[in-house]
């Protein structure tokens, strides 16, 4: 037996670090919570308030915002004055928790963590048995993607994402057939529906509920150049019917990935373009340490993305499969011309160009 000796100095930081996560986890349940109650919205438009002003803001009940307040003043997103009792979200801080500050809201990401504490307990059979835990067993998760995809996609389609493909906002106006597989709510395309009238745009996604919001929308707006529909991604068996494809952070879920991408690129149109958006990160570790969001992102892949694609008896990939298994994925399903380009603000995700 190796008896290994200890450098108490190595141990105390690492204890600390350990207190740190424990405080931090706190902080991001809380966090979700100020962001679904409104809270961080509430005062972000009240000058130094006392709890009860602040619930009645928000119209909650006082005594679990106070509770609350507790966790953000000792968590230092709030700022504490004693002798009046109030209590002020200052507005560095309000650019990074508030709905209105949109692609720079980082509260709508923390709401992930309590969504996949949720299943941790199914997560842990599989550790012993295998298998996954299937899309159902995550509730609302589709409204957490839909509203991160509106901060993210949505708010950079026009300015920032189309562009990435020289000429395609032209092709748009004069009127092309565009697929999006595995849309979810299809805000993305319902988007683009409503900027080019003279294209034509379909999404499928095998989720029923993310389709009937879709179509819900389709309607709001009397659209007519745009339809959703219900359908595996893996069952798609078009041959050259469209002149753009998108996926927007939907390939790494799938169980049957490979499948998915050689469909993909039958389905193009010769001079086609199919625009994959999916994680920025690399396929080896080691190459991830100085990745600023690293840990969450194997954690929402060991908690979600690996484990509804095992659920469905699939590869696994996960979020993390990485720029480099994703090249070689792309190449395979017959991509010969792939380019791989990133936004600026966007520390987050790749956007892979792929044409045949």
């Amino acid at each position: 037996m190796t008896v290994y000796s200890i450098d108490s100095h190595k141990a105390d930081l690492f204890a600390e670090k350990m207190l740190n996560v424990i405080n931090y986890g706190s902080l991001a349940l809380m966090t979700s919570i100020g962001h679904r109650t409104g809270l961080f919205d509430a005062m972000a438009t009240l000058p130094a308030s006392t709890s009860k002003q602040i619930a009645a803001s928000a119209q909650l009940n006082e005594r679990y915002v106070r509770e609350w307040l507790g966790a953000m003043v000792t968590g230092g997103f709030i700022e504490y004055n004693p002798q009046p009792n109030t209590y002020f979200l200052p507005p560095e801080h309000a650019a990074f928790l508030t709905r209105s500050a949109a692609s720079d809201n980082i509260a709508v990401v923390a709401q992930y963590i309590p969504l996949l504490a949720t299943v941790e307990d199914k997560i842990i059979d599989c550790f012993y048995h295998g298998g996954g835990v299937p899309y159902s067993e995550y509730k609302h998760f589709h409204q957490i993607m839909a509203e991160e995809s509106s901060q993210t996609v949505v708010s950079a389609l026009m300015d920032s994402i189309l562009p990435l493909i020289p000429g395609l906002t032209d092709q748009l106006q004069s009127g092309i057939k565009v697929l999006d597989l595995g849309c979810g709510s299809g805000y993305a395309l319902t988007t683009l529906a409503i900027a080019f009238p003279q294209s034509q745009f379909i999404g499928y996604d095998f989720s029923e509920e993310a389709i009937a919001t879709a179509t819900a929308a389709v309607k709001q707006f009397g659209l007519t150049n745009i339809c959703f529909e219900v359908k595996d991604a893996a069952t798609l068996d078009q041959v050259e019917s469209y002149d753009l494809i998108l996926t927007f952070d939907s390939i790494h879920d799938q169980a049957k990935p490979d499948i998915v991408l050689a469909a993909i690129a039958r389905a193009l149109k010769p001079q086609g373009v199919y625009l994959m958006q999916d994680i920025r990160a690399s396929s080896s570790v080691d190459r991830n340490l100085d990745h600023p969001i690293a840990p969450m992102l194997y954690t929402i892949s060991c908690l979600h993305c690996m484990s509804v694609s095992l659920a469905a008896g699939g590869a696994g990939l996960g979020a993390v499969w990485g720029e480099e298994k994703a090249v070689e994925m792309l190449s395979d399903a017959g991509f010969t011309q792939v380019e791989v380009k990133q936004l600026e603000h966007d520390i987050q995700n790749n956007y892979y160009i792929n044409r045949k």
